[in-house]
């Protein structure tokens, strides 16, 4: 079965629908029940879901036919009559491919389970990559991962740095010189799988609903080669109008200046907080035998007051950073809390919570399966 990856849909199934939706969204719903909870019966799964028996049954036998779930045994207890039959999503069926292509030095891949669990992982040197070079490697990652899966392939996910539209065309990554770049469609045609491009950030934030510690509104901000943010609200990903909802990294951050970005502005976020310039600016400050706190302070004071307007417009419950934990974690943490707390009212927002995210560097690699999970199966 294949199920849209479509821009403002709820991540997870968790009612049955009108009769002209049913179907795509009932075996979803199944899938998901079992993704999430483990095994069933039949009859839990009715029960759970809402649906009939009879419709339970349908959906099973096809989702059966098709690999997806498993028979795995009879129910123990002492209950009186026939021992109901389990059945549990056939979790070795399929493998994913995921690709994160955000960090600064590298492209990074995995093959992974329906579980999100990594199995496999391979890299390539971006060593200043851009363009049709930069493609060129990211298919000769996936062609490395496919060789190394040991069960078909449900499909790829990719997260790309910059703005990327639902076709998976990433309108813009200047640090890896695409402009209008079809990733999706090009890899498609190379390798006769499903691929799902998207945004970097927003593969991280849908990592952290699936497999991290997320469990209400939140954005992530995922700090790399540039700097960019996933929003879930009401359980669903927001994309803004033009496909470019959290992309901080290119807004100037105060009125003072700042060092010339790759965009052409001055004083973007990305220019106080990216990898390589906040690595390079504290490379430079040990050099000198200068402090490195205060540098890591003001990355860290930016950085709130680019936040400060969104949680206080969104009412946010949560903050998750991801990025190198020796550069975000720390002094530069503190000191945008600081900044936040002094440019929010306490009262909204004295209980937002930021941290770090606990799936570290693995982050946008198992949200890249994640969409692969959503949009083919519509679990998550």
């Amino acid at each position: 079965m294949t199920t849209e990856f479509m821009t403002g849909r709820a991540l997870r199934p968790t009612a049955k629908r009108l009769p002209e939706h049913a179907r795509s969204h009932n075996l979803s719903l199944v899938l998901q029940t079992l993704y999430s909870d483990g095994s069933r019966s039949r009859a839990d799964i009715a029960r759970e879901t809402g649906l009939t028996r009879v419709t339970i049954s349908d959906l099973v036998s096809e989702l059966m036919a098709e690999g997806l779930i498993v028979e795995i045994g009879q129910r123990e207890g002492t209950r009186p009559g026939k021992p109901a039959t389990l059945l549990d999503l056939n979790r070795g069926a399929f493998q994913i491919i995921g690709l994160d292509l955000s960090a600064f030095e590298i492209f990074r891949g995995a093959v992974l389970d329906l579980d999100g669990t990594i199995l496999e992982r391979a890299e390539l040197p971006l060593a200043e990559s851009t363009g049709a070079d930069a493609t060129a490697k990211v298919a000769a990652l996936i062609e490395e991962l496919i060789s190394r899966a040991t069960a078909p392939i449900l499909g790829i996910g990719v997260g790309s740095p910059g703005v990327v539209d639902p076709a998976g065309v990433v309108l813009g990554a200047p640090n890896l010189g695409w402009r209008g770049e079809p990733l999706q469609a090009t890899l498609e045609a190379m390798f006769s799988l499903p691929v799902i491009v998207a945004n970097d950030a927003n593969a991280a934030v849908l990592a952290e609903h699936s497999f991290g510690e997320a469990d209400r509104d939140m954005m992530l901000i995922k700090v790399g080669h540039g700097v960019g943010a996933g929003l879930l609200l009401g359980g669903s990903l927001l994309h803004g109008s033009r496909f470019a909802a959290g992309e901080l990294g290119h807004v100037v951050v105060g009125t003072s200046g700042g060092a010339q970005c790759v965009c052409g502005k001055q004083g973007c976020l990305e220019t106080w907080l990216s990898t390589p310039r906040l690595a390079a600016a504290l490379a430079a400050a040990t050099a000198s035998g200068a402090p490195t706190d205060p540098i890591l302070r003001e990355a860290g004071r930016h950085l709130g007051i680019a936040l400060a307007p969104v949680v206080g417009a969104l009412n946010l419950a949560e903050i998750v950073l991801s990025g190198p934990s020796d550069l975000l974690d720390g002094a530069l943490t503190e000191s945008a809390v600081d900044t936040l707390r002094a440019r929010t009212m306490a009262e909204f927002h004295d209980d937002l919570t930021v941290r770090m995210t606990t799936l570290g560097e693995d982050i946008v690699m198992r949200g890249a399966a994640a969409m692969v999970l959503s949009g083919q199966l519509g679990v998550s």
